[in-house]
């Protein structure tokens, strides 16, 4: 199943940016590299998949700068219940070759 999500902040740039919309494929499997959608308590988060520990995923931000940009930096890591699944296109605006969803 696939469902839309709509990034929001500039955590991940340059991949994705403030304002991109992509689609994300509901319970894929997640490797290394990967970008995915995960709940947090304050909402859908859009991170890089880093490895998967003990206690689930490490996400990161593409752009750890950016003002605001939470992560497993600030929370630790997110159980694999708690990913919501793989982002596998950016389909607004039309896609370029800057995004690469997965390695």
């Amino acid at each position: 199943m696939l469902t839309a999500v709509h990034v929001s902040g500039d955590s991940m740039l340059p991949a994705l940016r403030h304002g991109d919309w992509l689609l994300v494929r509901r319970g894929a499997a997640v490797r290394p590299g990967d970008v995915v959608v995960a709940r947090r308590p304050h909402g859908l988060i859009v991170k890089r998949a880093w490895r998967l520990t003990g206690e689930g995923w490490w996400l990161e931000s593409d752009n750890q700068s950016a003002p605001g940009r939470q992560d497993s930096w600030d929370f630790g890591a997110v159980p694999e219940t708690e990913i919501v699944g793989r982002v596998v296109l950016r389909y607004w605006p039309r896609p370029t070759a800057r995004f690469r969803p997965s390695r």
